[in-house]
């Protein structure tokens, strides 16, 4: 009988575990944050090209981590793709930041030069996605996946939930304080970039593969890459569909309201971009604090209760901002605003409990051998339709009750209240795909519990209660994988 070897572990494992993981969601952080920012202070006050942004950024991002998956799976190495995607995009970044010499008149203006300004915002970023997600999404997170054993399986799992919530926290007050009062985005991208680059080359002398890693060929490259929209065997997967489709809801409603939160607290209410990351970071990190908890409950098996409290928390949130929160009532030369922050921390505490929750479900129902690609799923529900979908939806709001006419005459429009209170709508059709995912979810912890009771009962001692035992073993290792 064929052993297997044991992956890689220790001090150097944990390293790059914990450097790549929070440097790549530092870096997703500041584009999905800051970027939007960055377009209303050096390009236009236009969301239209947040929109645009967003969707050819989350095509790109689909198109790698699908392409890099099926590759990365058939050679049986993720060492480079990592390496070089991490690399890559650190450059990007920072070339991103340099598009605001494009519009700052130091090569000309005119509308012809704001539009050149545009389009280089756009594929700069569509670039600079590609390659972060190369490195991210095929490479790290299927490399933590190929590392994952009985042992570290909990603790890893627990490290790729909890890093995109420090990532958001760390990335909106650092971010914040790089920018300064003075709007300086280029030293932001330039810190970022060079310390991806760094991890990049980093990776590329210390991180290994796991020995368990094999090629898994099937077929031709194309026939494997296409084997992926193979519809019917994936819809077969009952719970992965539902569980995913639930991601693509609750993400469509936070990418309606997150991604201009920065402009409508910058613009709308008048706060320095200093400020507003202090604000929002200090409201998440309390946020985090209150998540803690919930790591118990997935253990035992909680996770469709656990996301209909981030729907409703979720909810309250969008609400208060959207009823209370005016540019009247709010003090932006302070850090505490009570009532913006109490918005703020609830859609901080939904976010996490919702990301934390369906990161530990999903990656549990993912088959072996395939999650490199299975990874181009996951982005599919959690990038490419929020990030399409969103902007249809925030953009025409948006301009409808934020348009107004600056000092010279231009047409500007700011995302204010309103956007918050449409987005509570889209919040609760959350519930409608999370339904159907809790019933395959329960229904498979029963079927587990019956096949233990199975197996254990023959073999049984009077007066002992294996059933309940073994029940309990399959219930928290399912939940910790």
């Amino acid at each position: 009988m064929k052993t297997k070897s044991k992956p890689m572990g220790g001090f150097r494992f944990w390293t790059l575990v914990w450097g790549l993981g929070l440097a790549g969601q530092l870096c997703w952080n500041i584009e999905n944050q800051w970027f939007n920012t960055f377009i209303y202070a050096k390009i236009a006050k236009d969301p239209t090209i947040i929109s645009w942004m967003m969707a050819v950024s989350a095509a790109a991002t689909t198109i790698s981590t699908f392409l890099f998956g099926t590759i990365s799976d058939r050679v049986g190495k993720r060492k480079y793709v990592i390496s070089l995607g991490y690399i890559m995009w650190g450059i990007f970044t920072i070339l991103f930041g340099m598009t605001e010499f494009i519009a700052d008149g130091t090569l000309g203006s005119g509308p012809q030069m704001m539009m050149v300004a545009a389009v280089a915002v756009v594929a700069a970023d569509a670039i600079m996605s590609f390659f972060g997600s190369m490195g991210n999404d095929s490479g790290y997170n299927a490399w933590a996946n190929d590392n994952m054993t009985v042992r570290n399986r909990g603790q890893i799992g627990a490290a790729m939930a909890v890093q995109p919530v420090i990532g958001t926290i760390v990335g909106t007050v650092a971010g914040g304080m790089l920018i300064g009062a003075d709007e300086n985005y280029m030293r932001l991208f330039l810190v970022m970039g060079a310390a991806v680059i760094a991890l990049g080359v980093f990776s590329l002398f210390f991180l290994k593969d796991s020995p368990n890693l094999r090629a898994n060929r099937d077929g031709s490259f194309w026939k494997q890459f296409f084997s992926i929209f193979n519809f019917r065997k994936y819809f077969a997967m009952k719970e992965l569909v539902w569980v995913n489709l639930t991601l693509a809801f609750y993400f469509i409603a936070f990418n309606m309201c997150f991604s201009h939160i920065g402009n409508y607290m910058i613009y709308y209410l008048g706060f320095g971009a200093d400020l507003m990351g202090i604000i929002e970071g200090v409201s998440l990190i309390v946020a985090m604090l209150v998540v803690i908890p919930a790591t118990s409950l997935i253990n035992r098996n909680k996770s469709p209760l656990l996301c209909v409290l981030s729907v409703l928390l979720s909810f309250a949130g969008v609400m208060v901002l959207g009823l209370f929160v005016r540019p009247e009532n709010v003090d932006p030369t302070a850090i505490f605003n009570p009532v913006l922050m109490a918005g703020i921390f609830l859609i901080g505490v939904g976010y996490m409990l919702m990301l934390q929750t369906l990161t530990v479900w999903s990656k549990r129902l993912y088959p072996e051998g395939a999650r490199g690609q299975f990874e181009g799923i996951r982005i599919l529900f959690y990038v490419l339709i929020p990030m399409v979908v969103a902007p249809l939806i925030s953009n025409p709001v948006i301009k409808r009750s934020g348009e107004f006419v600056d000092e010279n005459g231009f047409t500007q429009y700011l995302p204010t209240h309103t956007l918050f209170l449409v987005t509570s709508i889209f919040v609760l059709l959350t519930l409608l795909p999370l339904i159907f995912a809790s019933v395959h979810h329960n229904r498979r912890i029963r079927a587990a519990v019956a096949a233990a009771e199975e197996i254990v009962e023959p073999i049984a001692e009077p007066g002992t209660e294996p059933v309940q035992e073994a029940a309990g073993e399959i219930q928290t290792e399912e939940a910790t994988e």
